[in-house]
């Protein structure tokens, strides 16, 4: 059995077996925000008309609310297909699925928009909760949009060398669509965060993860990388990375990385229900420390000077795996899975990112750098 981070760092609310439920909320929002209870959860130039001719900046579409209610169901509807045939589509097929992707945008962020400015013109608490629950309906509305730009932006696909002109265009719109993706991902995700915080400020959004009523973490979405199946968390607000213990690290965002078994990716990419043998799991994340700086003050007479604390740290940003310590995630009495009340894990550094805070995408791309590295020596 291998355990899960609850609460802040690990609950039954994910649970290995909850991932599947997480696969699923993310498919379809009235399912609920997150599984068992936790809150699940780059930029680049847009694809071109033709060969020369590129695509205007993603600007807000001009529309009046009429119009904006009569496509708001398609606006919010999953895009269907399999992500894995846009190397069949030609150059403006993927500009036109770039264009209704953005168009899907703009109207999320509209919403989010309205709703900021309802919170702000709230006369009384009544109609703040009010709008503080459209707010929740909004964020689990936007799912199923991260899910299509995700999977269009990240899943893998097989390798087809280009021989013509027209595979080679094909191959730099596609290169060009996945960005523009990401790009559409990120300016979402900046989005919600800034209304979600808006709402914690008035005490009507809570960002606590170890608090039941919580909406963080927050799923972004989920690609598949050959045999690896990842879905990617924010944490609205930093969180410790143990809700008992204090580690000195804070986390801000969880990638949880499913090993699918070949026989189970056929299967399922065919339509089958999945075998019965149950996938490895593992639980990567986005975390930061303040640690002594090598660049300590010193004195007109060399020596150190501890007169500013803040002077002496530097936040350092990484990813890391969960490495789970209590339960031992190889043990096969069931009564320390029972008797154990919130798990604990170390904190495993793979990558050292540095002491600027990386966006949810460029943090996801590097733990994608680092999975596929990881399929290729294996």
């Amino acid at each position: 059995m291998t355990g899960v981070p609850r609460n802040s760092d690990l609950s039954a609310k994910s649970m290995p077996d909850g991932e599947v439920q997480v696969a699923s909320q993310v498919e379809n929002p009235q399912l609920g925000q997150h599984a068992h209870g936790d809150r699940s959860g780059g930029g680049g130039g847009g694809p071109e008309t033709d060969g020369n001719e590129s695509l205007p900046d993603s600007g807000p579409t001009e529309v009046d609310d009429k119009q904006w209610l009569l496509l708001a169901d398609v606006a919010l509807t999953p895009q269907r297909g399999d992500p894995a045939l846009c190397s069949c589509l030609d150059v403006e097929d993927m500009n036109d699925s770039v264009h209704s992707m953005n168009f899907k945008l703009q109207y999320l962020i509209k919403q989010a928009n309205d709703l900021q400015f309802g919170l702000l013109a709230g006369q009384s608490d009544q109609e703040r909760r009010t709008v503080a629950a459209k707010a929740q309906t909004l964020l689990q509305s936007c799912q199923p949009f991260f899910s299509d730009l995700e999977a269009g932006a990240r899943s893998t696909r097989p390798l087809v060398v280009p021989v013509t002109r027209r595979q080679l265009e094909n191959e730099k719109a596609h290169l060009r669509k996945c960005m523009k993706l990401c790009e559409f991902s990120q300016q979402l995700c900046d989005r919600l965060e800034q209304l979600v915080l808006t709402f914690c400020s008035y005490d009507l959004l809570c960002v606590d993860d170890t608090d039941p009523n919580s909406v963080s973490p927050f799923c972004l979405g989920q690609a598949q990388l050959g045999h690896l199946r990842l879905t990617t968390f924010r944490y609205w607000k930093p969180m410790p990375y143990l809700a008992q213990i204090n580690t000195g690290l804070y986390k801000r965002m969880r990638w949880n990385v499913e090993r699918v078994q070949a026989e189970q990716q056929i299967s399922e990419e065919q339509g089958g229900q999945s075998t019965e043998k149950q996938a490895e799991n593992e639980y990567y994340f986005l975390c930061y420390e303040d640690i002594p700086s090598t660049h300590a003050l010193t004195d007109e007479g060399g020596s150190s000077s501890s007169s500013s604390t803040h002077s002496n740290k530097e936040r350092m940003w990484s990813i890391g795996l969960w490495v789970q310590v209590d339960p031992n995630p190889t043990t096969d009495d069931i009564y320390e899975w029972i008797l154990c009340e919130v798990p604990q894990a170390t904190y495993h550094k793979l990558l050292l990112l540095g002491s600027a805070e990386p966006t949810s995408c460029n943090a996801t791309d590097c733990l994608q750098q680092l999975l596929l590295s990881q399929q290729t020596t294996h």
